[in-house]
């Protein structure tokens, strides 16, 4: 087969945002492009984020020519533009012209919205998707619902979104005070939004905000799953994605399970067992510094050991993220710190020192409060054999056995994930073995081989 062009669209990317997704695209384009491939990428600048000036532009990073669209020339106006907007659709359709592609391989709509995918149909060209998160079936794309719980995707009427649509966006009704009291408390606004669908509906509400507020919140699901269609495959990294997907309707005989490879060669160095018993305990956190990460929670559990036990073991946290992703949310992070010298902020760091940061860490700690979908943060820990304690939750535990190659504790337990740390402390031999089991050898080369082989399947 000639070599191929490939569109790799992705919400966010490099040099600015660095996280799972961004990384996956790049890693992904840059494996395409080794085995003789003409890979590109169309990203965004979200609404709100630093703005160079222009609705687009061209960029060059890693080797790979990246198109960018800044969303700040066209700000958001309603609930509806964060899945669909229209006005990107000429925009879309004259990057892709001009590209040529033979395929399109979606790693994220964020941004480009459902709107790329009418562009793709319209023009008919080959595409497949890489899910990396519930951006699909999920408006926050999280699945955690408006109680802070975790959600399993919508219900038969989408009144499920629509609580969540209501809590987000209260302000909108607010007029009626019973109205206003009904909605901020959580038990009532599960039926207040399956009754207002029908209130809505009334002839008096035909031409009103509220109505079509409602309407685009309910809608979104099917209109979603209709263009979802679009996709020729969906590669789904985890078994709890994969049936999250399925569970919604979105064409399983499409969902095809492959797990994320990482790139070895970055940290072919650190890929060894620990052989001596540390003196003392170095817990890491690397990633996202936001409230569904659950920084919190690590914190907290760290605050409560017994920093140096009878035999003299100590124990220190490090913390590797962005400290301006979220200011009162940092803020709280700080309070919860107390100015204890233990724990420290360390910021980012280039992404190929990864490596070196994971061999400076004894174990590695996930504390999530959402489905992760295999962190690309844990399979490099894995691949480093560092020792990781993740919540109980798919997307983290299919990875981790429990007391083999790590720990797993109850989603927003702080004294569980206090207890196992403790446990850690107070005999760090344990960490010993859990390295010794520790491993993920699956290189991204082999999964773009993997993805290859799909391009090849579809494109026939």
């Amino acid at each position: 087969m000639k070599p191929l062009n490939i569109l790799l669209p992705v919400h966010v990317f490099f040099p600015d945002h660095f996280y799972g997704t961004e990384t996956y695209t790049l890693e992904l384009a840059q494996s395409l492009k080794i085995m003789g491939h003409n890979p590109t990428i169309l990203t965004s600048i979200l609404y709100g984020e630093k703005s160079p000036g222009g609705t687009r532009f061209t960029y060059e990073y890693g080797g790979l020519t990246v198109d960018c669209i800044d969303l700040n020339t066209q700000p958001l106006k309603n609930f509806k533009q964060l899945y669909s907007r229209p006005d990107l659709y000429p925009i879309l359709k004259d990057i892709i012209l001009r590209r040529k592609p033979d395929i399109i391989h979606v790693t994220h709509l964020m941004g480009h919205t459902a709107v790329l995918l009418e562009v793709i149909r319209d023009m008919k060209i080959p595409t497949i998707a890489t899910l990396t998160d519930f951006y699909g079936i999920c408006p926050n794309s999280k699945l955690i619902s408006y109680d802070g719980g975790l959600c399993t995707g919508p219900n038969r009427r989408s009144t499920n979104c629509l609580s969540c649509y209501i809590r987000e966006h209260d302000y909108e009704f607010l007029g009626p005070k019973s109205l206003a009291r009904l909605i901020q408390n959580d038990a009532s606004l599960p039926w207040v939004a399956s009754l207002l669908p029908c209130i809505v509906a009334l002839p008096r509400f035909a031409q009103s905000q509220i109505r079509r507020s409602i309407r685009d919140a309910v809608d979104r699901i099917a209109y979603m799953r209709a263009l979802y269609n679009v996709y020729a495959c969906m590669i789904t990294p985890t078994d709890f994605l994969h049936e999250a997907y399925m569970a919604s309707r979105f064409y399983p005989e499409k969902l095809k399970k492959i797990n994320f490879g990482i790139n070895l060669d970055m940290v072919k160095v650190y890929r060894h067992a620990m052989t001596e018993i540390p003196s003392s305990i170095r817990f890491g956190y690397i990633g996202q510094i936001t409230s569904h990460k659950g920084v919190d929670l690590l914190i907290k559990a760290f605050a409560g050991l017994k920093e140096v036990d009878e035999t003299g073991t100590q124990a220190t946290l490090s913390i590797y993220g962005p400290k301006d992703q979220d200011s009162a949310y940092m803020s709280e992070l700080n309070n919860l710190t107390n100015g204890g010298g233990a724990i420290a902020f360390k910021g980012t760091f280039p992404k190929d020192q990864l490596g070196k940061v994971l061999s400076e860490i004894d174990v590695l700690v996930i504390p999530s409060r959402w489905y992760e979908n295999s962190p690309l943060v844990l399979l490099y820990a894995m691949a480093t054999k560092t020792p990781v304690i993740v919540t109980d939750m798919k997307g983290m535990s299919e990875f981790v056995r429990d007391g083999h190659n790590g720990f797993t504790f109850k989603k927003d337990s702080v004294a569980h994930l206090g207890q196992i740390m403790q446990q850690i402390v107070d005999d760090p031999a344990v960490l010993l073995q859990l390295s010794q089991n520790t491993d993920y050898a699956k290189d991204i080369m082999d999964h773009a081989g993997d993805v290859f082989d799909i391009y090849q399947t579809v494109l026939e």
